[in-house]
């Protein structure tokens, strides 16, 4: 069951906590554990090669982490998604992102998208939840609503709108259209651009059930004056693209 935030929630519990920066050093990642605890958000988010270290870092706490698959393309096979995924799950991961075929959901081969999220979902059946990443830059609204909902017949528990990498970000229409698209049981995970307090609660207030954010700490402490994560470890960075 997805939790659905309210004004009297902890925004810190909706937050992943992320890095997904290729120069990611290990001390990057040994803060960004424990920023994770010392706020206590929901989880850490990280690359599959991460997240052995993760679990020893976060021992004791209530801290999960979140493994990317696929990520940020969407273009590899589907077996080699689900040997990423199993892999993560393997080495401490609960929660897998994984980003769709972008190029099937393009082309209308709904089928075929269905089928690789699929083929994740069983992978980690019982041990992890999917979140689907559907690169929303790249679709117009009839698509965004065909992914949500191949990737919920296919048994992904959220449906999350971008890797950071590609065009654009969350934006609050597309949270509100793929709330509106899938079942209640099933998330919807806003990701991409989120660096303030204001932003992640409209976010939430039009339907997300979780975010995506190396900005964290600037969002659950808006008076601090520090530098926030998200300056220098997005997401990716919204606008910033790798292809």
């Amino acid at each position: 069951m997805v939790e659905v935030w309210t004004p009297d929630s902890s925004l810190a519990r909706f937050i992943d906590h992320t890095l997904l920066k290729p120069s990611a050093s290990e001390q990057d990642i040994l803060q960004l554990c424990k920023e994770a605890i010392a706020y206590k958000f929901y989880s850490v988010c990280v690359h599959g090669s991460w997240v052995a270290f993760c679990r020893k870092q976060l021992a004791g706490s209530d801290v999960a982490i979140s493994a990317v698959c696929g990520f940020p393309l969407g273009a590899m096979a589907t077996k080699v998604k689900v040997f990423e995924a199993v892999s993560a799950v393997e080495d401490g991961a609960r929660e897998i992102d994984m980003v769709l075929s972008i190029g099937a959901v393009l082309e209308g081969r709904l089928d075929s998208v269905s089928r690789d999220i699929a083929a994740v979902v069983k992978a980690v059946e019982n041990r992890a939840i999917v979140k689907v990443i559907l690169e929303t830059g790249f679709l117009d609204d009839r698509q965004k609503v065909e992914a949500s909902l191949a990737a919920e017949a296919a048994g992904a528990h959220y449906v999350k709108t971008s890797t950071g990498f590609g065009p654009g970000g969350a934006t609050e229409a597309d949270i509100k259209l793929m709330r509106a698209s899938v079942a209640a049981g099933t998330g919807v995970k806003a990701s991409g651009g989120i660096r303030d307090r204001d932003t992640a609660i409209l976010m939430l207030r039009s339907g997300a059930n979780r975010l995506g954010t190396s900005a964290g700490i600037a969002i659950v402490s808006p008076e601090s004056t520090a530098s926030a994560p998200g300056d220098s470890r997005a997401e990716g960075q919204s606008g910033s693209s790798l292809y």
